[in-house]
């Protein structure tokens, strides 16, 4: 599983869509903004911030989560490290990655910074310390010994790729997660906000991002 690349098309905007899931990456309309709404505002970043903090992620796509958060981090005016752990089985190209970022001025300085040094698996940036784990989340991340204080949940469609939002994978997330810690998706599906609940997690529907009319929030109980 590890072995294997992101294999995906590009649309006429620049947008990279899965061939493996026929599903983008990121918002059509915005993926920056998309992020900021669902994943910081989702896991009440970047007011949470604190030395120490953790994130972790399910899938980590072109890197453009990781580093919105990590711009956040350094604005804030924190120096000591970000710990931000992705979970990806189709890891995206370098240079595929370069070319989604370009579409984000705004956080250049960073994917700059980043492109720089990343050759997969961790990376030591000073202000962030970031390790991508390849393979199949649901046989990774029980093996991983960390819990995180916010998660991302970014996986691709629940329609699409269902094996990375059931309710087993859940529980992982919820026994990898710090007493209060957060989840966020921006996906809606019944059967993903159950199984959060089940896991442990108080969950919420709240609006969504752009087309997106809900999205899911959960506090570890």
């Amino acid at each position: 599983m590890a072995d294997q690349r992101a294999e995906l098309t590009w649309t006429d905007d620049q947008i990279p869509v899965s061939d493996r899931f026929d599903d983008p990456y990121y918002s059509l309309q915005n993926g920056l903004a998309e992020t900021r709404h669902v994943f910081l505002d989702g896991n009440d970043l970047p007011a949470r911030f604190a030395p120490g903090f953790r994130i972790a992620e399910l899938g980590f796509g072109t890197g453009l989560n990781m580093l919105t958060a990590w711009s956040e981090w350094e604005k804030s005016g924190k120096t000591t490290p970000l710990s931000f752990t992705s979970f990806e089985a189709y890891p995206m190209d370098p240079a595929d990655m370069s070319r989604a970022l370009a579409a984000f001025p705004e956080i250049t300085p960073w994917s700059t910074r980043f492109l720089q040094h990343w050759r997969g698996g961790s990376c030591d940036l000073g202000t962030l310390q970031l390790e991508v784990i390849e393979g199949d989340a649901r046989e990774t991340l029980p093996k991983w010994n960390t819990s995180a204080d916010a998660w991302f949940l970014d996986g691709f469609s629940p329609a699409k790729n269902p094996e990375l939002w059931g309710a087993e994978l859940m529980q992982h997330v919820a026994d990898h997660t710090a007493p209060g810690g957060t989840a966020a998706t921006y996906t809606a599906a019944g059967f993903v906000r159950r199984g959060l609940e089940e896991a442990g997690f108080s969950v919420t529907r709240v609006p969504g991002y752009g087309r997106k009319r809900h999205m899911t929030r959960a506090v570890k109980s």
